[in-house]
């Protein structure tokens, strides 16, 4: 890993801005889930993961409570994680059709992932202070990746905030539609796909399908040129 995106994680996850958020994740690593009780929790902020020179970054809102928080990865051990792995495996992303824990030997091909918030909040709501102490570092992260062409947002609010990113950076006045699946372009050249949460709920009441988002990943391969 690049030293300075390693310097950069290592902030991260000694991080304790958000007095909320570092008491609810130690709540969460204390209590534990019954069938993960015999489990050491990561318990601290959760890093992005992938490589420097990444064509594509997966953006999503922040950490599951025993999915991340409990495997120091995001979209690992968790529903969501085990959904959108899956469909990385088929989209030919991801050498593993899961993510387990850290040291599950999985590999990328030219993607980086990360959140929004590094942290989970209560019932999944952030509030704004906190999204905002935490969003220096998902900059730092998304602008140290010198060759990123694609940007696939999984949900609004990570959608919402990459776009405040760029529009505070290039000073950009037009209006950003979130649609499953939609493209837009930034004046960089930069493209961001926005796609829904592959969350339980959203898959279950099917909003979204594997289908979906495997299309959808072949499509920002395509674009990402890999």
């Amino acid at each position: 890993m690049d030293i300075k995106l390693s310097n950069l994680n290592k902030t991260i996850i000694n991080c304790k801005k958000c007095p909320r958020l570092v008491k609810f994740v130690n709540k969460v690593s204390n209590d534990k889930r019954k069938q993960n009780r015999d489990e050491i929790y990561w318990g601290k902020p959760v890093p992005g993961f992938g490589n420097i020179n990444s064509k594509l970054a997966i953006i999503g809102l922040a950490p599951a409570a025993h999915g991340g928080t409990r495997t120091g990865r995001a979209f690992t051990g968790d529903k969501s994680g085990d959904f959108l792995f899956k469909c990385l495996f088929q989209a030919g992303i991801s050498n593993l059709p899961f993510s387990k824990h850290l040291n599950d030997n999985l590999n990328l091909k030219s993607t980086y992932i990360t959140n929004i918030l590094k942290c989970v909040p209560p019932q999944d709501k952030p509030l704004s202070k906190e999204i905002t102490n935490c969003s220096n570092f998902f900059d730092q992260e998304i602008l140290s990746l010198k060759k990123l062409k694609v940007i696939v947002t999984l949900g609004k609010v990570a959608f919402d905030n990459c776009i405040k990113l760029y529009k505070q950076k290039f000073n950009i006045k037009e209006k950003f539609i979130f649609k499953h699946g939609k493209k837009q372009l930034l004046p960089n050249g930069l493209i961001i796909l926005s796609s829904y949460h592959p969350s339980p709920r959203n898959v279950n009441t099917k909003l979204i399908s594997t289908t979906m988002m495997v299309n959808l990943f072949v499509k920002a391969k395509k674009l990402a040129n890999f």
